[in-house]
C-alpha cells in the first residue's frame, strides 16, 4: 500500500502529526527517570525520609501501569484525538502541581495523577503512527517512535541533574509545560478525530481485577527490596492480592462474553511472541541502565551530569541503528535483525562482566554504544512484526497490552537487579571479610601494613571500604551476567515468529474523518 491510499489530509499533515505525537511520547518518557536524580533535593526540601521519598517514584509507576491497558477502550469510546489531548493536558497540569507542591503527600498525590494522565500517551501515539503510515513506511515511523521512547531514560538523568543543580528540583516537572503546549497545539491544528463507538462498554470486572493485580505487583516489586521481601507482612499481602486478582482476571477473560482483554488477540502468533520479547527488552535495557547510574556514581565517583554524559552514547547507538533498521525493514528478514540485536546486547553484557571501577571512559562509551545499537536492532523490527498481522480493530487494544508488557518488564528487571545487588553485596562482603585477619600473608607486607593495619581503627575503616568496593563490583558483574544469559536464552524463540505472507490492509476509514 502506498501513501496515496491514505486520506489526503493525513498525507499533507503527516509530518506535523508525527512531530506532535513524538513530543508527547518524549515528555512522558523523560518523566520515567528525570525525577530520580532530584529525589535527594526533594527529600531535604519536603522533610521526608528515604522510604517516604521513594513513593514519588512508586506512585507514578503504579498509576501508569494501571491506566495503560484501558487506553484502547477509551480511544474507541471517546475518540483517539480527544483522549490524547486530554492525556497531554492532564499530564502538564499534574506536572505543574508537582512543581508547586509544598509537602511530600502533595507530590505523591500529584505524581499519581501525572502517571494516570500519561499512561495513554505512548500507546495512543503509537496507534496514530501505525495508522497514518503505510505498511511499507512503518519501519521508519517505528524508528522515530522507538527513539522517542528510549531516549527519555537516557536523557532524563542528564537533564534532571542539570536542572536540579543549576535551578531547582521543581523544574524537572515544569519542563513538561512547553513540550506539552507545543504537542497540544499541534494536535488541535493538524489532527482530525477518529471514529467513535458510543456503544463501547468497559468490562469493569476485568479492568478492576487487572488493575488491582498490576497495582499490587508494582508495589510488591518497588517495596520488596526495602522491606526484605516475604519477611514483611505488607509484601506478603501485596503478593496474595496480586495472585488472587490475576486469577480472577484470567477466569473472567476466558469465560465472559465480552471481556476487558479479548483473548483472541493472542491467537496472532507474532503479537503473542512479540509481547514476550518486548518484556525481555524492558528487562535488559532499563535494568542495565538502572545498574549503570549507581555504578558510575557510587563505585567510580562520577558526578551526576558526568555520568549522564558518559551514558549518552548508548542513546546515540540506539537512535543511529533505529533509523538504519527502519530502512532495512521489508528488505531483510525481521528475525535476522532481531538476532543481531540480541547478539549485540549479549556481547555488551559479556564485556561488562569484566569491568572494574578502574574501567576507562572509552570502554564505557564504546560498550554502551554497542548495547544501544542492540536495542536499535530490537525495538523497531519487534514493534513492526508485532502489529504486522494484527487486525486493525485490535490495534488500539494491542498497543496498550504491548506497552504494558514493556513497562512490567522494566519494573521486574529493575526490581530484580536492585534486589540482587543489595543481597549479593552483603554475601560477597561476608565471604571476602572472612579472609581478612592479622595473619593474612598479604597484610604482612610492611608497605601495605603501614597503610592498612587491621589492628587499628583507621586501618579497619580503609579495609572495610576496599571490601565494600570489591563486594559491590562482584555483585554488579553477577547482574550483568544474568542479563547476558537472558539475551542468549531468548534467541531460539525467534523461530516462533512468522514472516507475514500478505501485508495487512489497514482500516483507513477509521483513521481520519
Amino acid at each position: 500500500m502506498t501513501a496515496a491510499a491514505l486520506n489526503p489530509a493525513t498525507v499533507q499533515n503527516r509530518g506535523m502529526i508525527t512531530l506532535c505525537v513524538i513530543l508527547a511520547v518524549i515528555m512522558q518518557a523523560l518523566d520515567t527517570t528525570i525525577a530520580n536524580v532530584a529525589l535527594p533535593h526533594m527529600q531535604g526540601d519536603l522533610s521526608g525520609n528515604s522510604d517516604q521519598i521513594n513513593w514519588v517514584l512508586t506512585s507514578y509507576i503504579v498509576a501508569a501501569a494501571i491506566m495503560t491497558p484501558p487506553s484502547g477502550f477509551l480511544a474507541s469510546r471517546f475518540g483517539r484525538k480527544k483522549m490524547l489531548l486530554f492525556a497531554i493536558a492532564g499530564f502538564v497540569a499534574a506536572s505543574i502541581l508537582c512543581g508547586a507542591a509544598q509537602s511530600l503527600p502533595q507530590v505523591v498525590l500529584f505524581r499519581f495523577l501525572q502517571g494516570m494522565a500519561g499512561a495513554s500517551l505512548v500507546p495512543l501515539s503509537q496507534s496514530f503512527l501505525l495508522d497514518i503510515y503505510t505498511v511499507e513506511e512503518r519501519g521508519g515511523a517505528m524508528a522515530l517512535f522507538g527513539v522517542s521512547v528510549m531516549v527519555g531514560p537516557v536523557l532524563g538523568p542528564i537533564i534532571g541533574g542539570w536542572l536540579t543543580d543549576n535551578i531547582s528540583w521543581r523544574w524537572v516537572f515544569y519542563i513538561n509545560v512547553p513540550i506539552g503546549a507545543v504537542a497540544f497545539g499541534g494536535l488541535i491544528a493538524f489532527v482530525s478525530e477518529t471514529k467513535k463507538d458510543p456503544l463501547a462498554q468497559l468490562d469493569w470486572l476485568g479492568f478492576g481485577a487487572l488493575s488491582i493485580a498490576i497495582g499490587a505487583l508494582q508495589l510488591f516489586l518497588d517495596r520488596g527490596e526495602q522491606l526484605d521481601w516475604l519477611s514483611s507482612g505488607e509484601i506478603q499481602i501485596e503478593l496474595l492480592i496480586c495472585l488472587a486478582a490475576f486469577y480472577i482476571f484470567l477466569v473472567h477473560t476466558f469465560t465472559a462474553e465480552r471481556s476487558f482483554v479479548n483473548p483472541r488477540i493472542f491467537l496472532d502468533q507474532n503479537f503473542a511472541v512479540s509481547m514476550f520479547f518486548i518484556f525481555i527488552v524492558g528487562v535488559t535495557y532499563l535494568a542495565s541502565l538502572a545498574l549503570m547510574t549507581p555504578y558510575l556514581q557510587t563505585l567510580m565517583n562520577y558526578p551526576v551530569v558526568t555520568a549522564g554524559i558518559v551514558l549518552g552514547p548508548r542513546g546515540m547507538g540506539t537512535m543511529a541503528c533505529m533509523f538504519l533498521v527502519g530502512k532495512l525493514i521489508g528488505k531483510v528478514d525481521t528475525r535476522w535483525l532481531l538476532l543481531i540485536g540480541l547478539g549485540l546486547t549479549a556481547w555488551a553484557m559479556y564485556d561488562m562482566t569484566g569491568w572494574t571501577p578502574d574501567v576507562s571512559q572509552w570502554t564505557i562509551v564504546s560498550v554502551g554504544f554497542v548495547q544501544g545499537a542492540g536495542l536499535g536492532f530490537l525495538f523497531v523490527p519487534l514493534t513492526t512484526i508485532a502489529f504486522a498481522t494484527l487486525p486493525a480493530h485490535m490495534r488500539g487494544e494491542g498497543t496498550g497490552l504491548y506497552n504494558l508488557s514493556r513497562n512490567i518488564g522494566s519494573s521486574v528487571g529493575i526490581s530484580v537487579v536492585t534486589a540482587l545487588i543489595s543481597r549479593n553485596v552483603q554475601i560477597n562482603h561476608a565471604e571476602l571479610a572472612a579472609s581478612i585477619t592479622p595473619y593474612n600473608a598479604a597484610l604482612a607486607n610492611p608497605a601495605i601494613r603501614h597503610q592498612i593495619n587491621p589492628t587499628t581503627s583507621g586501618g579497619q575503616s580503609i579495609l572495610d571500604g576496599l571490601i565494600n568496593q570489591q563486594a559491590s563490583t562482584i555483585a554488579y558483574i553477577d547482574d550483568f551476567k544474568l542479563l547476558m544469559i537472558m539475551s542468549i536464552v531468548a534467541m531460539p524463540l525467534l523461530v516462533l515468529l512468522r514472516k507475514p505472507k500478505v501485508a495487512p490492509v489497514m482500516d483507513h476509514s477509521a483513521v481520519m474523518e
